[in-house]
């Protein structure tokens, strides 16, 4: 399989983007004047303890408070750097096990905790938080709190798996017998490159340490990298070929990154220089586009419906015009296979989480059922996000989730429609007539004139004095007022104005 990552900045947005075989599988974007926080550590304050939703609403320096659940407190003393009476949620050392305890046993209002970000703000929603940190390398993500070893499951030769395991529980020994996760980058990595990284991350946490005993509350103890850096540490893998990237300073800030990180890797980051713009060069621009419909059409001839709400994301399977040459099982058997493969794909590209729901188009075959589930399973394979997919329900449905930390791409380049407020439909030129109409009866009936002027959309005014004139009539005979209507282009289909003369 060849990969590629695209890299393309401009003064007040990074956009990174996956393709693999020349397909567009993943997009990922900062602006400038709205980055990200998932990963960054601060030292918040508690701002009100919730006992009946079994959590904390915690100040960071942001407009909204965070949210701080009792589930995701790490129960543990003070640690030793702090000065003294001070209290910290947030200690260089293994957690105490013990039941689960009430929100009011952890925390109190007006306590300094520390904590990460692990979901960014997501519509009227504040920052979700954890004081179980987890700080990541190139090969490792550091767990202070912790002192389990855990290997990567795509690392899957258990040879490897043990040799890592081994090699870094010795390199934690001198660096405060602290966890970590080895990720699937460290396949085949030497002892020195792991050794690196245990220093690395040791170095981190001795600053975020340091930092939490000084800083007052609210402040930023630790910053994840930008979006450029982070692409090259988190989403380069064996069969990434090239990192293109299209500014010059980016390229020459990957180049120093790489060399003091990861020097094997300097020869794949490339700057590109050519004439035109890399994301049109390779069709990013146009699937981008394309990925904010709803519908998804299918080779075959099928096609997806797309639907994010609030709650939940339902996808629909339609066979189109699919008719295939064998009978109607094996037809529908094909289109939901291609359909689990453009599933997958759609999740990543357009950031999709949270409870997911797949109608595919009914099947009797119990092995059809379970072929389309694998082949939905092995595309979400090369996801990075956490997903958890459910056997078929008895309605035929497929259940999943996808781990969510950052809004939905729909969400991060759209805003709701300001004719539908967001429903999707606007009312009809027949319904908003009628809505006129009882608009004029009721300000009649409360206020004296002489007269009445209706401002309306062009298109609703056209209706009402083409086929509702006999009405018009009538309305002004019952009332025995007269009704003028005008025609104002700056009003949407729904609004309008009755104005007594």
């Amino acid at each position: 399989m060849s990969e590629e990552i695209l890299v393309n900045v401009t003064p007040r947005e990074t956009r990174v983007a996956v393709v693999e075989n020349g397909m567009l599988q993943e997009l990922h974007i900062e602006r400038g004047w709205r980055r990200g926080i998932v990963g960054n550590i601060y030292k918040g304050q508690v701002q009100r303890v919730m006992p009946g939703m079994q959590a904390a609403f915690v100040e960071i320096g942001h407009d909204r408070a965070a949210f701080l659940h009792a589930s995701d407190i790490v129960r543990a003393a003070p640690p030793s750097s702090m000065a003294a009476g001070e209290e910290v949620a947030l200690p260089p050392v293994p957690p105490v096990p013990s039941a689960p305890a009430s929100i009011l046993e952890l925390v109190r209002d007006g306590q300094d905790v520390v904590v990460q970000v692990v979901k960014d703000p997501i519509g009227t929603k504040g920052a979700r938080l954890t004081t179980q940190i987890s700080i990541p390398s190139r090969y490792l993500v550091l767990l202070p709190q912790s002192k389990v070893i855990g290997v990567s499951a795509r690392i899957e030769d258990e040879v490897e798996r043990a040799r890592l395991k081994i090699l870094v529980t010795e390199l934690s020994v001198n660096h405060g017998s602290m966890g970590y996760i080895i990720r699937t980058n460290a396949e085949g990595q030497p002892a020195e490159a792991l050794a690196e990284d245990v220093a690395y991350l040791s170095r981190v946490w001795n600053v975020i340490n340091r930092r939490a005993g000084e800083m007052a509350p609210r402040a930023l103890l630790y910053e994840d990298l930008s979006l450029p850096l982070r692409a090259v540490r988190d989403l380069i893998r064996k069969d990434v070929d090239k990192v293109k990237v299209d500014s010059r300073e980016t390229y020459e800030r990957l180049q120093a990154f790489v060399a003091k990180y990861m020097p094997p890797l300097a020869e794949r980051i490339e700057l590109y220089q050519g004439d035109r713009p890399i994301f049109d060069l390779y069709g990013v621009e146009d699937e981008i586009g394309r990925a904010l419909d709803k519908q998804v059409p299918l080779k075959s001839g099928g096609y997806l419906v797309i639907d994010q709400t609030e709650a939940m994301t339902t996808i629909d399977v339609n066979t189109g015009s699919f008719l295939g040459q064998r009978n109607l099982e094996e037809t529908v058997y094909r289109t939901n296979l291609e359909a689990a493969q453009a599933v997958a794909r759609q999740l990543r590209l357009r950031n999709l989480g949270g409870i997911i729901i797949i109608d595919f188009i009914d099947m009797s075959d119990a092995e059809h059922k379970r072929q389309v589930l694998r082949t939905l399973e092995k595309g979400l394979s090369r996801d990075h996000a956490k997903t958890t997919v459910y056997d078929f329900s008895p309605l035929g449905l497929v259940e999943m989730t996808r781990k969510r930390t950052v809004e939905s791409l729909e969400r991060q380049l759209s805003e709701p429609c300001s004719e539908c407020g967001g429903r999707g439909t606007v009312k009809t030129t027949e319904t908003v007539t009628y809505e006129i109409f009882r608009e004029i009866t009721r300000a009649t009936r409360q206020f004296e004139a002489a007269r009445l002027l209706v401002i309306a959309s062009p298109k609703v005014v056209a209706r009402i004095t083409d086929e509702e004139s006999q009405a018009v009539a009538e309305l002004e005979e019952f009332l025995g007022k007269s009704i003028r209507f005008q025609a104002d282009a700056q009003y949407l289909q729904e609004q309008f104005d009755v104005v007594l003369l």
